[in-house]
């Protein structure tokens, strides 16, 4: 692990100009590019106390060895630059899409003689027209198998082609009128490229006036009494109609754009893009990435926009891109969609209407990818297995860690502290078994006692349990689960044997939410219980590191680890947990608390005096020139408020007699 200070360039090196930079490792390997419109400043920012550093970004400084730069004229530049270089380096904390597949498109090769209509995945190749992409090629086969009746275009290879021409004789499709066989000059080159050139037109979204064009035609031929051709004209606008069916219409105005939607958590983020042509879908993709860099939404869209548009320009750039969130700055990314298109791109957040709703419909198929993908992951036995045994190795543990618990605390500044427990067993959530424990107050904020508290209250629990196996009895079972009810917060502490619902099978391992001071609370509870078989480890948030009881250094995972995602993995879900909990109580103090019975004061204002002191305790505390300070507190008012706080000063602890433990305080 490198220091940043050794290799930090000296005052007056960097230039405050445009610029695109890489960090190497001690290999000489490409880890990280960036861009900057101020190179000097985005460089210190690296260089400051790691601890005020972003802990993506601290992992990154760290493994780093040395930096350079290269100075360009505008932030446009920067950023084509930018997208070069990580794609021909592939640096390991840049966000990188991972796509799940090869999206097919439907092509059409312009660039030969007699253009062909095929399934093509893969790079764009010039001199093709590229529609889609597509989810499934299978669509992509209906849509032109109805379309050849009217569009009758060559879709046969290269080596079908010349074979039937060698023979004079045509290919099947030929002799049943989907190709006009120019292989046996049915119809000249010209005449074959106009019908491919319709097709285009009709894929690209210039449908009506090709319609009507052919139901005249129809109308005509019916008038002459040619009721055979009159029929064929009727079938083929039958099935040009059933193959725009399958693209709805979802935009009124015939608009050309993309619609770009980021759904993402702690770990990872999915990507949705949905390709509107002429107000029709006519193509969807996504990819999945993790977050291994301090990367926000924008910057997200912004990497999405770098590998959609990368290597594309003209009419694949649309004239609109729509995102949940614009890069910042965003006048750059603009300028260079506008220099690959060729003309205006406007960039923008859908804000009301049409545009609006389908944005909605592009965001939940993200967030829908998203949990698929997590689900895939984590439903996948082998995957499970091989994330156990990374984890046994890494913390040499004697076997694999079947049931795993992990413990997370959540207070709003220091008021209404709580805890989770979560449990996962063959790495799997068993969300019947999770527990809450309300915390009891501390002098300021301290997770660290919490946590020992709370460690020490769940095997202090299991002991007791273990102790009475086989001894239960009505009087016994009323009074643990009377207990379980004062310190976890259950509703129904009770099983379906009539026995409270227990702590009676201890984990492998205990995770905590926390580095060494986290890790050495835990530890030590045990110790005080006398219980020396369950392995302890701490995973901080968003580190990629895992710590040791009685270690100086952290375990290292690698970023790809199975071990360390099912780590990851648990710890947010005890800290979701721990949160809606903390949320909800949070919500009763503010809808049952002392300030509800103060007269005239409205829920802006009180939100505003909670916002202000932190808490009811600091605010009870305060004299009346203190509370006029709040925003929209008036002297008047401010006296009210003291003498009603006043008079509804909080009652004495409770304590539970069983354990001498002091119970939440009241209101509070």
């Amino acid at each position: 692990m490198a220091d940043p200070s050794s290799y930090r360039p000296k005052p007056g090196q960097i230039p405050d100009s445009p610029g695109v930079y890489r960090f190497r490792d001690e290999h000489g390997r490409v880890i990280y590019v960036g861009k900057a419109k101020s190179l000097r400043a985005r460089l210190s920012s690296y260089f400051q106390d790691l601890a005020g550093l972003h802990p993506r970004t601290r992992t990154m400084v760290t493994t780093a060895a040395s930096v350079e730069w290269t100075v360009v004229s505008t932030e446009v530049e920067a950023l084509q630059l930018e997208y070069s270089w990580i794609k021909e380096y592939d640096p390991r904390f840049n966000v990188k899409y991972r796509d799940d597949k090869s999206y097919p498109s439907l092509a059409v090769t312009l660039g030969e003689e007699f253009p062909r209509v095929q399934v093509m995945r893969g790079p764009k190749k010039k001199g093709v027209r590229y529609f889609g992409p597509y989810a499934h090629a299978w669509a992509i086969r209906e849509t032109v198998d109805l379309m050849l009746r009217v569009f009758p275009v060559r879709t046969c290879s290269a080596g079908v082609f010349k074979r039937s021409a060698q023979i004079g004789r045509p290919c099947l499709l030929g002799y049943i009128g989907k190709c006009s066989a120019p292989c046996v000059g049915r119809v000249s080159p010209e005449e074959h490229r106009e019908l491919a050139e319709e097709f285009c037109d009709f894929m690209a979204g210039r449908t009506g006036a090709y319609i009507r064009r052919l139901e005249q035609q129809m109308h005509d031929a019916a008038e002459e009494m040619e009721y055979e051709k009159a029929a064929r004209l009727r079938d083929d606008i039958e099935a040009l109609r059933r193959a725009m069916e399958k693209n709805a219409v979802v935009l009124a105005d015939a608009t050309d754009a993309d619609l770009i939607a980021v759904a993402e958590d702690e770990l990872e983020a999915a990507v949705q893009i949905f390709h509107v042509r002429g107000g029709r879908v006519r193509g969807q993709r996504g990819w999945v990435t993790d977050k291994v860099e301090a990367v926000d939404t924008a910057g997200l869209v912004e990497h999405a926009l770098q590998q959609l548009y990368g290597e594309e320009s003209g009419d694949a750039v649309p004239k609109e891109v729509l995102v949940p969130a614009l890069p910042e700055p965003v006048e750059p990314v603009a300028q260079w969609l506008g220099e690959r298109r060729g003309s205006r791109v406007d960039l923008r957040i859908p804000q009301r209407g049409d545009k609006k709703d389908l944005m909605a419909t592009v965001q939940r198929n993200a967030q829908q990818a998203l949990v698929l993908h997590k689900t895939k992951r984590a439903s996948d036995l082998t995957t499970r297995s091989r994330a156990l045994e990374e984890i046994a190795e890494a913390l040499e543990l004697d076997s694999a860690p079947l049931r795993i618990e992990c413990f997370d605390i959540s207070h709003l500044q220091g008021q209404d502290v709580v805890a989770s427990m979560v449990v996962f067993e063959d790495g799997l959530a068993r969300k019947g078994e999770y527990r809450r424990f309300q915390i009891k107050s501390f002098e300021g904020q301290d997770d660290v006692r919490s946590m020992h508290e709370v460690i020490g209250r769940r095997f202090r629990r299991y002991l007791l349990e273990k102790q009475k196996a086989g001894e239960w009895s009505e009087e016994n079972a009323v009074e643990a689960a009377e207990e379980e009810n004062g310190h976890a917060g259950q509703v129904d502490a009770r099983a379906e044997d009539g026995r409270p619902k227990r702590f009676a099978y201890p984990p492998q391992l205990v995770v905590v939410d926390g580095g060494q001071p986290q890790v050495a609370a835990a530890r030590r509870a045990l110790d005080e219980l006398g219980i020396d078989d369950v392995a302890v480890c701490g995973l901080a948030k968003r580190l990629e590191e895992v710590w040791l009881p009685g270690e100086d250094d952290p375990v290292v995972l690698p970023r790809t680890s199975e071990g360390l995602y099912l780590l990851q993995r648990v710890r947010d879900e005890a800290h979701r947990f721990a949160i809606a909990y903390q949320r909800s109580k949070r919500t009763k103090t503010l809808r049952a608390g002392p300030l509800d019975e103060v007269p005239g004061l409205g829920e802006t204002r009180k939100k505003a005096l909670l916002k202000h002191f932190g808490s009811v305790k600091r605010l009870r505390a305060a004299t009346v020139e203190q509370i006029c300070e709040a925003p929209g507190i008036g002297r008047k008012t401010a006296e009210t408020i003291a003498a009603a706080l006043a008079a509804a000063a909080p009652p004495a602890p409770a304590v539970n007699t069983a354990t001498g433990e002091i119970m939440e305080e009241a209101g509070e």
